[in-house]
């Protein structure tokens, strides 16, 4: 039987291969019948004491954003601010999810629950700039405050999408060992899952946290974070400044071209 110490011994093997680009065939391949368990028992306790803590001063020091962000979305688009979803906490239990609401409201009504693509249509103009600033995420620190998440550990998925992917992937339900996180190893480390293969590739990171979480790690995974999100409010904030490219501007006057010379409807 597979042990996740030998995924240890790959990792290192693969540090650079794994921060830059995506997995390999052989890294996304069946995992087996490994085994996850937390090898520091007394860390999820601790672990949840402290990041309740931490949440309660966050969300404090993050409500002005909130509220800013909650009264354009209102002012932008029709529906409520926020949304709730249920979601798989820890041992398959399930919560209610709170975010701010970035796509058009009732965006699955039609189609039931999926994925989002990355140029997904539902996203309204202000829902991209929440998401690529993760700023949508901050309400789900009432979560950690209530227990249901931690700041750190596996993306939490939604039953339906659950259930369907226990069907393809044998071990992916080894990830509810442990409490779903804001932030974690694989959110870090790969793009938003997409399809089969997008979670496939996910899962190994996360059974690695599972496995493998404690101080050290949850410290390495915070600073990570913090600097994802100052490079990206950088990048929204440069390219709200920057100047057009030359390719910019030749798609911008293609488009206005092309406006100008379709015949207005009657």
């Amino acid at each position: 039987m597979k042990t996740v110490d030998e995924y240890d011994v790959r990792e290192k093997r693969t540090r650079r291969q794994y921060v830059s680009s995506p997995f390999k065939d052989e890294l996304s391949s069946d995992l087996g019948d490994l085994i996850v368990q937390p090898k520091r028992h007394w860390y999820p306790l601790l672990k949840t004491c402290i990041e309740i803590v931490v949440a309660i001063p966050m969300l404090i020091i993050l409500s002005p954003v909130l509220v800013g962000a909650a009264i354009l979305i209102r002012l932008t688009s029709k529906g409520p601010a926020f949304y709730s979803q249920r979601r798989l906490g820890r041992n398959g239990q399930e919560y209610v999810m709170v975010k701010l609401r970035t796509m058009v409201h009732d965006a699955e009504s039609g189609t039931g629950a999926i994925w989002a693509t990355t140029e997904d249509p539902r996203v309204t103009p202000l829902g991209k700039f929440l998401r690529r600033t993760q700023i949508d995420e901050f309400p789900q620190l009432l979560n950690v405050i209530f227990g249901q998440m931690s700041l750190i550990g596996p993306r939490p998925e939604r039953p339906e999408i659950a259930d369907r992917l226990e069907l393809d992937i044998p071990n992916y339900k080894q990830r509810l060992h442990v409490k779903p996180g804001i932030t974690g190893l694989a959110q870090l480390r790969l793009p938003a899952d997409t399809d089969i293969q997008s979670v496939r590739q996910k899962l190994i990171p996360d059974l690695y946290y599972v496995r493998n979480m404690g101080p050290w790690l949850d410290l390495r995974i915070i600073f990570f974070t913090a600097i994802y999100f100052c490079t990206s409010i950088a990048r929204v904030a440069w390219s709200v400044v920057s100047l057009p490219t030359v390719l910019d501007a030749k798609q911008s006057l293609v488009i206005e071209s092309e406006d100008e010379e379709t015949p207005a409807v009657s």
